[in-house]
């Protein structure tokens, strides 16, 4: 188990954020996470961390969204998602994970953009297509599996559908639960649970609950169109994030 008061300087906070994203408030705030932790341990060590933490979240999420999600979404998202764990899985010794960081933090960016220059200037949602919801189902569970990233591109699909918070929120739990829940076994067959990695993991799981269910209450209680202003204007710090982090590690 990690003792240094250090690493725990940085985990509290990062799970914190993971929680409030979880419970549904911050979109994907939850990707400063792992690089919080990582200023500490390596990046592979946080996510061994880190996943059962999420898990235990997603289990409170669900419980607190019980009945609100989109089922069409889900079915043409999840399925999809899934795949693309299996595909990150097996491709993993050949994947750059921070060449998918430096695509993902642009696309976000990009989104971002368009969305503060334009469709926040429409009154209508767009139409839901099940051959793009496939296609970034499949993008968010490639890119959660390798770079743990899988935020960003389920975001650019569904936002633009102007969901109704709690059913956006809702919608999100069971994909990022089913996502997570996938990830268990992979992320076992890569060697990312040790002991040492749970008992640190069981020494933080306190805050899962407490973190959630503030983000759940913080959801219920901010305004829709503050709800999604926010959730929009997160996706720059994270995209910036992103970006930084794939070329710096790219650059020779």
């Amino acid at each position: 188990m990690i003792t240094d008061p250090i690493f725990y300087l940085a985990a509290i906070p990062a799970v914190l954020l993971i929680g409030l994203s979880k419970g549904g408030f911050g979109g994907s705030i939850s990707l400063v996470g792992v690089p919080l932790m990582a200023m500490i341990i390596s990046p592979v060590a946080a996510a061994g961390i880190l996943l059962p933490i999420m898990v235990v979240m997603d289990a409170i999420s669900l419980y607190a969204w019980r009945g609100r999600f989109d089922r069409t979404l889900l079915l043409s998202m999840l399925p999809a998602a899934i795949g693309g764990v299996g595909l990150g899985y097996l491709t993993a010794a050949f994947v750059s994970a921070d060449g998918v960081r430096l695509l993902l933090g642009l696309l976000a960016l990009w989104f971002a953009a368009d969305w503060f220059f334009r469709s926040r200037h429409r009154s209508e949602s767009k139409e839901s297509r099940p051959l793009r919801a496939n296609v970034w189902g499949a993008i968010s569970g490639f890119s959660s599996f390798v770079s743990h990233a899988g935020g960003p591109p389920y975001q650019i699909y569904v936002l633009p559908l102007r969901l109704s918070p709690q059913i956006y929120v809702g919608t999100s739990a069971v994909f990022f639960a089913g996502v997570n829940g996938v990830k268990l076994l992979p992320y076992s067959l890569l060697g990312q649970f040790s002991t040492g990695n749970l008992m640190t993991s069981a020494v933080l799981l306190p805050l899962a609950p407490v973190a959630t269910l503030i983000g759940v209450w913080l959801v219920r209680k901010v305004d829709p169109a503050a709800f999604y202003i926010f959730t929009y204007a997160l996706l720059v710090p994270v995209g910036l994030k992103l970006v930084f982090d794939g070329a710096a590690a790219m650059l020779p």
